[in-house]
């Protein structure tokens, strides 16, 4: 493996590097994605109850309890802001929810330069060991030999399969980080949606 590494030239060290900081980002929102995994349908059901129960401090502090899951963080933000018209909680609501899915989104920026970056990389490497190998060419002449090109074209093969091979796992993980993301938002949305109604009903419900 050393061989190859060397092989490839200089354009191997960012490759490299930017395989290790990919793989450090996916391990991270692997885990991260793991550590908000929550029931989401059991915690909206009983911070509604509590609501309609009139026990909104008690939906705060299980809200509190559970405050490193963005669901959790949502509601909160909306329950402390529960006295204000069914318009402006909407905003807050929609204001929590947006910090939430930034949050979601950390170092997501950085994983896509990577993945768009790589093969770039890889393409470098392929036209410097070209040239590498064409200098070889022009000052050999006529006496040229295999094993006098093979440290150019080495260096193009194994730079561009070195960038392909960074580039495609992280792409692939990319796209299913922001699919989780999508599905997480359009759950946000819809249960802060669900807690703006439920809050609306128990303000009317105290009237009468």
């Amino acid at each position: 493996m050393w061989n190859f590494i060397v092989k490839g030239g200089v354009v191997m060290a960012p490759i490299i590097l930017g395989s290790i900081f990919g793989l450090a980002i996916i391990l991270e929102k692997i885990w991260f994605f793991r550590r908000i995994k929550i029931d989401v349908v059991k915690f909206a059901e009983e911070v509604f109850a509590d609501v309609k129960a009139h026990k909104i401090p008690r939906a705060i502090w299980l809200c509190d309890k559970n405050s490193e899951f963005p669901l959790a963080a949502v509601f909160k933000a909306g329950l402390e802001k529960a006295a204000l018209p069914p318009d402006r909680l909407e905003k807050v609501l929609e204001q929590a929810g947006a910090n939430q899915v930034q949050r979601l989104e950390k170092r997501l920026g950085a994983l896509a330069s990577i993945t768009g970056i790589s093969p770039l990389l890889g393409f470098l490497g392929t036209i410097t060991g070209l040239i590498k190998a064409f200098m070889t060419w022009e000052q050999a002449g006529a006496n040229i030999t295999v094993s006098a090109l093979a440290l150019g074209i080495y260096e193009a093969m194994i730079t561009t399969a070195a960038g392909l091979m960074v580039a495609i796992p992280c792409y692939l993980f990319y796209n299913y980080f922001i699919s989780r993301i999508k599905y997480l938002s359009g759950e946000l949305n819809d249960y802060a949606f669900q807690l703006v109604e439920v809050i609306r009903e128990n303000r009317e419900d105290g009237k009468a």
